[in-house]
């Protein structure tokens, strides 16, 4: 396998242009050489990621999260990330999230979706279909509201955004102390890794690899 075609079906899906500014996604390490054999597919790179890479024969690991800093160790395989462009793209990490939750996105605002139900849903429904993929998640509710109707979702952390998305409820991860004592809407910390869960199989996916490829 061409890792370099790989890579160009991944940056058309998520073009490395739309990445934030602070992001580091793209190749951190590329090894000599063109071709792969087998590619791992992680939400993180992590040591245990690395050697159960290496043991699995894997010579390029795929990731969702990027590393800022690459160890030495980590520079003997090849190594690409698709950061905040896989949350940005359509069809990326938050639209996954939606749709793998049997819902369908009606609007993109950036890095945030927004879900209008067709038909009002009560906060404790909402909440069991979460427990499906988050069974041990956070529930900020500080007004009692029983009935919603528009839901954001971002996947990741995405506490920033809240305050300032139009909706009755949000589905983020990673949530702030002060957001969540101060917020107005209903909202569901269902975890960062739980939130991009869906990441490794949207970038298998993507790239089409086959049996060579192990998420």
């Amino acid at each position: 396998m061409n890792k370099y075609e790989i890579v160009q079906k991944i940056e058309e899906f998520a073009p490395l242009e739309t990445q934030e500014s602070w992001d580091a996604s793209g190749w951190l390490v590329d090894k000599d050489g063109e071709n792969v054999n087998k590619i791992m597919f992680a939400l993180t790179i992590t040591d245990s990621v690395l050697y159960s890479a290496i043991e699995s024969g894997c010579d390029m690991i795929i990731s969702h999260h990027p590393l800022f800093f690459v160890p030495f160790n980590y520079k003997n395989i090849n190594i690409y990330c698709a950061h905040t462009n896989l949350d940005r793209a359509d069809g990326g990490t938050t639209d996954t999230l939606i749709s793998e939750l049997g819902f369908k996105k009606t609007e993109d605002d950036d890095f945030v979706r927004i879900v209008e139900l067709e038909h009002p849903m009560s906060v404790k429904k909402f909440r069991e279909q979460l427990l499906r993929i988050s069974p041990n998640l956070r529930l900020v509710n500080n007004y009692s509201v029983d009935i919603i109707r528009r839901i954001a979702f971002c996947a990741g952390a995405g506490s920033e955004f809240i305050s300032s998305t139009d909706a009755d409820a949000f589905v983020t991860g990673d949530l702030k102390f002060h957001t969540a004592v101060e917020s107005k809407k209903v909202i569901f910390d269902i975890g960062h890794f739980e939130s991009e869960i869906f990441a490794p199989k949207i970038l298998h996916k993507i790239t089409g690899v086959g049996e060579n490829g192990v998420i």
